[in-house]
């Protein structure tokens, strides 16, 4: 294999790997404004928050615990951390070839 290949490769990999962390990082960032009681008519919370439910609409209200930071914590979580390992899985496997 050629080295400009395995750098095309390797290249791909990164951006995997850092579009999946970001995408972990807003979900993270909405759950730390919820935990934080930001104030939800400020326009970047909003955004914060409609990106995250979004990126998690899969995973929004899929636990049903009786206290509502855990339920956030547990769902938004979860989609932040399927989205991390799933990421970097792909991009190890974009790394090997």
């Amino acid at each position: 294999m050629s080295p400009r290949h395995r750098y095309g490769s390797s290249q791909a990999a990164t951006a995997v790997a850092v579009v999946a962390d970001v995408l972990a990082a807003i979900i993270g960032l909405w759950i730390l404004m919820y935990l934080l009681e930001a104030n939800r008519a400020n326009d970047l919370v909003q955004f914060v928050q409609d990106a995250a439910r979004w990126l998690a609409g899969w995973s929004h209200d899929l636990f049903t615990f009786d206290v509502a930071w855990l339920r956030v914590v547990a769902g938004y979580g979860l989609a932040a951390v399927v989205y991390v390992f799933i990421g970097h899985l792909v991009a190890g496997r974009l790394r090997r070839y």
